[in-house]
């Protein structure tokens, strides 16, 4: 967030002495001046809802500014209102979500920092355009942009055309022009002592490589099996047919906030209505029902969305124990023979 905000605010200050209020931004419908006002406002209101841990609907209130504010004084409320976001999302536990209407109806810190990003990037771009000033903004910091509140796009050659492509501000070769968009937040389904939390693609990159994907886990986890399923997460997300509600999940206790394992889907729904179901937990998680009761919830979820009639769980012979997780969760054993078993739940 520091270096976003501060590179648009060296650039912008560039231009102060010019005409923000009649020029318009970019493509967008609003003047410079109020794109630029607009950045605040998104930016204060993100560090008001993760500080106010509102759940249901925007906190209250919005900025305003004093009477006589220059272009000066705009720049210098963006610069507070970043340092405000930065704070928040610091000091809020990883847990933690608070309301944002997009998709799901909540988002966690990452989401809320990774919306802060893009409204600084975006709209510098569109400022910057309206004043004819040349604006583009890190590459990684772009990339990660995307892997986070965009992974339902495939990511292009090089990010920064690729995120303005994906928000109606450009063209990329092979693709269509895009018209309508919505950022994508991550995924919280409750399942009882714990919360399923989604795996964006950049915190599944991170597990892959052997890092905590942002979580704080238990001791000796994640296990091994994680790790595997994120790999697959990164794999469907360069390939473009990631769709982050058909993914994973981390299933994070809600007593102190640790990740005890994983559990998610092998890919979207098929033709016939079929998702095939997998999971795991770290080996300090185990025999506490916590399986159970994440495949009881992750199952009711999914046989509840259109077009959805079963779910498949492969199961290899010898693991009794995940045998019996998904029979107490109402999956039934359709064949006797094979190796892995298969086990399947009906809508």
């Amino acid at each position: 967030m520091e270096r976003a905000v501060a590179d648009a605010v060296a650039l912008l200050r560039t231009a102060t002495d010019r005409d923000w209020e009649t020029v318009r931004a970019g493509r967008v419908e609003w003047s410079c001046r109020h794109t630029a006002e607009h950045i605040a406002g998104d930016l204060i209101a993100y560090a008001g809802q993760l500080a106010g841990r509102a759940q249901s609907d925007y906190v209250p209130f919005e900025i305003t500014f004093d009477e006589g504010t220059g272009n000066d004084g705009v720049l210098d409320v963006i610069e507070t209102t970043g340092v405000l976001l930065t704070a928040a999302v610091r000091t809020t536990p990883p847990e933690v979500r608070a309301f944002h209407p997009y998709p799901f109806r909540s988002a966690n810190r990452e989401g809320f920092a990774a919306m802060g990003i893009a409204e600084v990037l975006l709209h510098t771009h569109d400022i910057a355009t309206g004043l004819g000033l040349a604006y583009e903004p890190p590459a990684d910091l772009c990339e990660d942009l995307l892997a986070r509140i965009f992974p339902h796009v495939r990511p292009g050659e090089a990010p920064w055309p690729t995120l303005l492509w994906a928000t109606g501000r450009g063209e990329l070769p092979g693709r269509d022009p895009v018209t309508e968009w919505r950022w994508s937040n991550t995924l919280a389904i409750p399942a009882g002592r714990l919360t399923l939390e989604g795996v964006s693609p950049a915190a599944a990159r991170d597990l892959s490589a052997g890092g905590d994907g942002g979580f704080r886990w238990v001791e000796g986890g994640p296990y091994a099996g994680t790790r595997d399923a994120a790999g697959m997460v990164v794999k469907a997300y360069e390939s473009g047919v990631h769709r982050p509600e058909w993914g994973m999940f981390a299933l994070v206790r809600r007593e102190d906030g640790r990740a005890v394992g994983a559990m998610g889907f092998h890919g979207a729904p098929d033709a016939d209505g079929c998702a095939e179901i997998g999971y795991d937990l770290a080996e300090a998680a185990r025999g506490h029902g916590y399986a159970t009761e994440a495949l009881t919830a992750l199952s009711g979820w999914a046989l509840a969305r259109d077009g959805v009639r079963r779910l498949l769980a492969m199961i290899e012979r010898d693991n009794l124990p995940s045998q019996r997780v998904v029979t107490r969760a109402g999956f039934a054993r359709v064949d006797e023979d094979g190796d892995p078993v298969a086990y399947e739940l009906r809508s």
